[in-house]
């Protein structure tokens, strides 16, 4: 069995599913984890064993004959069904439904695919948290001080990442990172409730609106994900539901 840490990365590796910078951790992790090599490689081989194996077998030519005689005449007849001719404004009819059925398709597609990406950073936030609760990738600077952590971040990203302490409400800072999603490097900073951390991902939104939280689970974590003053937010935890609502509000004030 993979080790618990990277478990959930392990299938993600074996499809070919990682970013490069993942993969590249990843592969780090197996040349110290005898647990996650092993269970890489029994895979590999079941996976070539079944692409060697000859599942299909041919009928036998009997069954056919058989079948052939129960239809009825003994085969089975292919009848041509003559078009109807259409009137000039049938066509025009089906061309109309046509340019229809096109242009809302172009009000669609859109919309789903940006939904699969939306899926994607999501997939990529939880892949990010889980890596980070592994000894020493939680922080890149540790401190409780917003003023040591912010400015931390200055010349490593081409943008000022918003960083408020909530200590009296509960969520202290304890400290932020550079991490890389949806293709660009990102800051995440590291807050804490109890025994329980919250990372909250940021960058920069390519157009500037603002929306509410949006909750969702992955892989038994909670996210939410919202955009303001032009900056992309997304909080993950294992925290309750309403306990990472909760923070994303004080962080939205």
């Amino acid at each position: 069995m993979a080790c618990e840490s990277e478990g959930r990365l392990l299938e993600a590796y074996f499809d070919g599913e990682l970013d490069l910078v993942r993969t590249v951790e990843f592969e780090e992790h197996l040349k110290t984890c005898p647990d996650c090599a092993r269970e890489l490689s029994e895979q590999q081989a079941m996976r070539q064993s079944l692409r060697s194996s000859n599942l299909y077998e041919r009928a036998p030519e009997g069954l056919r004959t058989r079948i052939r005689a129960e239809l009825p005449g003994g085969e089975v007849q292919r009848k041509l069904i003559p078009m109807p001719r259409r009137t000039v404004i049938e066509w025009l009819a089906v061309a109309a439904a046509i340019v229809i059925a096109i242009f809302l398709g172009a009000r669609v597609i859109p919309n789903v695919g940006g939904q699969r990406q939306a899926d994607l950073v999501a997939q990529e936030i939880v892949a990010g948290h889980i890596r980070s609760l592994q000894p020493g990738h939680l922080f890149d600077v540790q401190s409780t001080d917003q003023h040591t952590v912010k400015p931390w971040f200055d010349g490593k990203l081409d943008f000022t990442p918003p960083v408020v302490d909530l200590a009296p409400a509960g969520f202290p800072l304890v400290g932020g990172r550079l991490d890389y999603v949806d293709g660009r490097p990102v800051a995440a900073l590291v807050y804490q409730r109890r025994l329980h951390f919250i990372n909250l991902f940021v960058w920069p939104l390519t157009e500037s609106q603002n929306s509410a939280p949006v909750p969702q689970v992955r892989e038994g974590y909670n996210i939410l994900h919202w955009a303001q003053g032009g900056m992309n937010f997304w909080a993950v935890s294992d925290l309750a539901g309403d306990e990472l609502q909760t923070f994303a509000n004080l962080i939205r004030k």
